[in-house]
């Protein structure tokens, strides 16, 4: 996994924080601190996944497709994962070392149990509530 699934989770989280206001892909890259084509890659994949929209014409921009508290980070995960696996196996191992033979086998099984626990845990936070945790963050933040 690399950074585009904390990228994906901070774009919807910044939408989800615009009361309905369309964001463009230049005010949400001014908050990730990055540019505006990764912010509109991004959306494109989660407008394709129907996690975001986009609204046209003045004023336009892009919002949430749906509620907050619909939007699992499991939605996000999927929708920006382009390998499919978070944890890849090397190929090729050499079949005439016990090892290299087998590896691929065990360690397959250990993987997959550990991306069953990820999607696990990602499908119990929606966008909402990590809005919710930023909000409460920011209070303490500026209360001290």
């Amino acid at each position: 996994m690399n950074t585009r699934f904390a990228v994906a989770v901070h774009i919807l989280a910044f939408l989800g924080t615009q009361d309905g206001i369309p964001a463009s892909s230049e005010l949400i890259a001014g908050s990730v601190n990055t540019n505006a084509s990764l912010i509109r890659r991004l959306l494109s994949q989660l407008t394709k996944a129907g996690l975001a929209r986009s609204q046209m014409g003045t004023g336009g921009g892009a919002l949430l497709a749906m509620d907050a508290g619909k939007i699992t980070l499991l939605d996000v995960y999927r929708a920006v994962d382009e390998q499919g696996d978070v944890f890849a196996i090397h190929q090729d191992p050499n079949p005439k070392c016990m090892v290299g033979r087998n590896i691929q086998a065990v360690l397959r099984v250990r993987i997959d149990e550990a991306e069953r626990a990820l999607q696990a845990e990602l499908a119990r936070t929606t966008i909402a509530d990590i809005a919710a945790d930023i909000a409460a963050k920011d209070s303490i933040s500026a209360a001290n």
